[in-house]
């Protein structure tokens, strides 16, 4: 066994309760303004309750945010860069985007930033921002995105010009933990142009503002400081204690409150001149008299005014401490850093088995970029709807508006984001996701990050869990089990010792919301399900998730699947539960029962009712059922449809053999379903074998595969598609005298379903690619090398499915590895530019794909579940 790492060392202290390393990390948001919390608006209109214009003059309610920041895990204390250069308007302190409705797909981020390295403790995190030496077009972004349609390409940052002759700085920002409460920063401004250009840097520590909302103890403070004739700041936090932060010497030392500008925002009288956003005037108009009179307040930043050569790189040095220190920048500053940055190749040499590969550094990069869209989320729904005892009343509107019925909830915690500026929130079934990644790197944190799913504090009494801040009742896929039972694996797979009691406390509450499922979303009670939304947004003809059109149900082959495979996620658990604790050996034969009765409804024709199955057409659709009792098939070729497959799990023989009462079970339903049914589901099993569980039989499921391999429908280049290519010809169905229409489209959604930014018609998807591959491997470990299929389909090419299984992953690998010319398939619109030396090693991990060409298309750094491509690398290894 190889000897523990620097950086595993660290965590291993953490988890034990001897330091605590995770109290400060990149806990800040990125935007916290367009958020529901920050919404007190009467009817939800939280883009425009909270907009960007006001970011920088008005306080938030809910949290913080900044660029390149850090925070301590309850985001009371905050540290992140502005910058001007000499041209914008305002400082650059946060980053800048399009809103819902600005966009022409919804919600963008118009910015160019990396994450480049981080480790689980953060003892070592470093980000870059590439900031123009030209005034940023905020005025151009917004008015040439409003002239594009939805069948338009989105104008970009790059698309403006002013990054052309390289006019730009590379603002990188590294932090390294000298100790768990030492945390050194160094700022180093690269000049990208042959040509001098000047850029003010204001590094800014900052006290999140509960004074203004609710009584506290004391008021914190941030106060200048002077010792041996060089300044610093000390801070004095009656939540979180004392800290100093030491700088280089700066050109002016800057304070004001972080408090609201009345005047600026709401046209009120202001109770004193120093507001939040004190610093962007002084700057901007050279005029510090207010800014320098006082040494105190709860917003400080030393100003550095920098002339920069062309080429030419300067460093400024900080460190943020809870000691007093001498000497803060000798030479262990350096030191310091040197160490960490080796420690952090080390972890991952250590954890990853692709260590000096050509995949090395998209791993790395997608692993910076899951660590750095951890972000403190704090959302008290009750307080929230009626009120800070400090402000006035909201109105009254809310009420019976937007999660009034999620009175328990109460969120005070460290989450994964999808993506820390386009979605930072955590949504259910994409935190699931970023959990099974995270277990090859930190599973304690993983484990800990979906049981708070299932705290009383995030799911309802009724067992329902909260969906997304928009709409916390919205019902996301069940993968809370599926992701529980890979987490125990790789963490088993790793340490030798599987956590049964991280499954015993997940098993155990997520009972409640399975039962939630049956009770709410099986409205016929024929084992068939509906759901509505299910995550997949724009997937259908119509918009799930607001009601069904004629009045009717829908019965939704993904809604059944996905029970399905909750049902077989479930009994794989209470498997693993029973070989150390006997009481859980009836628990598997109720969820193996259950499966069974879902495979039954969703296969079987008989007399009374008909199946979702379309023998002729070999898949499986949606049926629409309307209040007289007609119905019709909604024939649309999509994933939904495909998700039937996904539903397996081979138990093996030896499972079998140390569980006889379970054996009896499973041989008991075999006898009396073959019995009464004309399409039974267990029907290979004989006593001494292992045991195959699949939604669907052998020979649809061998149907289904070819479909999923053909070129010509679901499988690209870059992985397994989320529609059909057949349906390049719309699809249309009539209902109630009502059209509606779905067609292929391989990039951005021409829809404005779900606001347009996310596109389940075409585009290439991880995660869902991420079960397909998964299932495929479940069927591997029960058929072996006898079932083969074409790949692809008609190419006479015949492959095992383990085989397949990796060609699959290399397709979706592909998008991030450099071709023979040096390009990146996901950077396919600006190949030129990432040829550059200065973008030629950055990767970007968007939320999904172009289905035909792989182009990186909607969130730009969803590195939540697209880091499932560093499982995929370790999967194939």
């Amino acid at each position: 066994m190889n000897p523990l790492s620097e950086e595993q060392k660290r965590l291993d202290a953490h988890y034990a309760g001897k330091k605590d390393w995770l109290k400060w990390g990149p806990y800040l948001s990125e935007r916290q303004w367009g958020t529901v919390r920050e919404d007190y608006s009467p009817n939800g209109t939280a883009w425009d309750y909270f907009p960007h214009d006001h970011a920088r003059s008005r306080t938030y309610r809910w949290g913080e945010d900044g660029l390149a920041g850090i925070s301590d895990h309850y985001c009371n204390i905050c540290f992140g860069l502005a910058l001007w250069n000499g041209k914008d308007p305002i400082l650059k302190e946060r980053l800048f985007g399009l809103t819902g409705n600005q966009g022409n797909h919804g919600e963008d981020v118009k910015e160019l930033y990396y994450y480049l390295e981080n480790t689980p403790t953060h003892s070592y995190m470093k980000h870059l921002y590439k900031y123009s030496q030209n005034e940023y077009p905020y005025v151009e972004l917004v008015t040439e995105n409003a002239k594009r349609g939805n069948d338009d390409l989105e104008y970009e940052l790059l698309d403006t010009g002013i990054f052309d002759d390289n006019a730009y700085f590379d603002v990188f920002t590294e932090y390294a933990k000298a100790d768990n409460e030492d945390i050194l920063i160094q700022i180093t401004v690269s000049n990208r142009s042959k040509k001098p250009a000047p850029l003010h840097v204001l590094p800014t520590l900052w006290i999140r503002n509960f004074w203004s909302f609710e009584d506290m103890p004391k008021k914190p403070k941030i106060t200048k400081q002077l010792r041996d004739g060089k300044f610093f700041v000390s801070v004095d936090h009656v939540y979180v204690g004392s800290y100093n932060l030491y700088f280089d010497d700066a050109t002016q030392l800057l304070f004001t409150e972080n408090e609201t500008n009345d005047e600026k925002v709401f046209k009120m009288p202001n109770d004193h001149p120093y507001k939040k956003d004190l610093f962007h005037n002084a700057v901007i108009e050279n005029d510090f008299a207010v800014a320098t009179e006082n040494d105190e307040g709860t917003k400080f930043a030393p100003l550095y005014e920098l002339n920069l050569a062309g080429g030419e790189s300067r460093s400024i040095r900080l460190r943020l401490t809870a000691g007093t220190l001498e000497h803060p920048f000798d030479a262990t500053f350096d030191t310091v850093f040197d160490k960490r940055r080796k420690e952090c190749a080390a972890f991952y040499e250590t954890q990853l088995r692709n260590s000096g590969t050509t995949y090395n550094e998209i791993q790395k990069q997608a692993f910076a970029g899951l660590l750095w869209t951890k972000q403190y989320y704090n959302y008290d729904v009750e307080r929230w709807l009626y009120g800070d005892p400090k402000e006035p009343l909201p109105p009254v509107e809310r009420l019976d508006g937007r999660n009034h019925t999620w009175k328990t909830l109460r969120n005070h915690d460290v989450m994964l984001m999808p993506d820390n500026w386009e979605y930072p929130w955590y949504a259910a079934w994409d935190s699931a996701f970023h959990c099974t990644t995270m277990a090859l790197i930190d599973p304690r944190f993983a484990k800990e990050q979906l049981l708070l799913f299932t705290k009383e504090w995030y799911m309802a009494p009724n067992g329902q869990i909260p969906a997304y801040e928009w709409a916390f009742s919205d019902v996301n896929p069940p993968v809370q089990a599926w992701a529980a039972i890979n987490i125990y694996q790789t963490e088993k797979s790793k340490t030798g010792k599987g956590d049964t009691s991280f499954l015993k406390r997940m098993f155990n509450k997520l009972a409640l919301n399975f039962t939630w499922w049956v009770n709410r979303l099986d409205s016929h009670q024929k084992n068939v399900f509906q759901g509505g939304f299910l995550g997949l947004d724009n997937i259908g003809v119509f918009d799930r998730s607001k009601g069904i059109p004629g009045n009717g149900t829908l019965e939704q082959v993904d809604g059944t699947a996905w029970m399905a495979l909750y049902c077989l996620n479930m009994l794989e658990i209470s498997l693993e539960l029973a070989l150390e604790d006997d009481s859980y050996d009836d628990m598997a034969t109720k969820y193996f029962g259950h499966f069974v009765y879902i495979a039954e409804a969703l296969n079987k024709i008989s007399m009374e009712y008909e199946g979702t199955w379309d023998e002729r057409e070999g898949f499986f659709y949606d049926k629409l059922i309307l209040p007289d009792g007609r119905y019709a098939p909604i024939k649309v070729r999509s994933i939904a449809g495909m998700l039937s497959l996904v539903a397996v799990l081979t138990i093996k023989k030896a499972t079998l053999d140390k569980l006889p009462k379970f054996e009896k079970s499973v041989h008991w339903f075999k006898k009396h379903r073959m019995e009464t049914l004309k399409y039974p589901v267990i029907q290979e099993f004989a006593e001494g074998d292992d045991l195959l569980l699949s939604l669907v039989p052998k020979d649809r499921m061998q149907v289904l595969m070819k479909v999923l391999l053909d070129e010509k429908e679901f499988l690209s280049p870059y992985g397994i598609r989320s529609l059909s290519k057949v349906h390049e010809k719309p699809y249309t169905i009539k209902i109630d005298g009502t059209e509606y229409s779905i067609n292929y489209e391989p990039g951005e959604s021409t829809t404005s379903l779900f606001g347009g930014n996310s596109n389940w018609r075409g585009p290439v998807w991880f995660p869902m690619n991420y079960l397909f591959i998964h299932a495929i491997k479940e069927y591997h470990r029960y058929c072996g090398d006898d079932l083969k299929f074409e790949y692809p389909t008609g190419s006479k090419n015949e492959l095992g499915l383990h085989q397949i299984s990796i060609e699959l992953s290399k397709r979706l690998i592909k998008i991030f590895e450099k071709d023979a010319d040096g390009d990146r398939t996901v950077n396919a619109l600006y190949k030129a530019k990432y040829q550059d030396e200065y973008f030629k090693d950055l990767i970007l991990f968007y939320e999904y794909f172009h289905g035909d060409n792989g182009r990186g298309v909607g969130a730009a750094h969803q590195t939540g579940w697209t880091a499932l491509v560093t499982n995929l690398i370790e999967e194939i290894h």
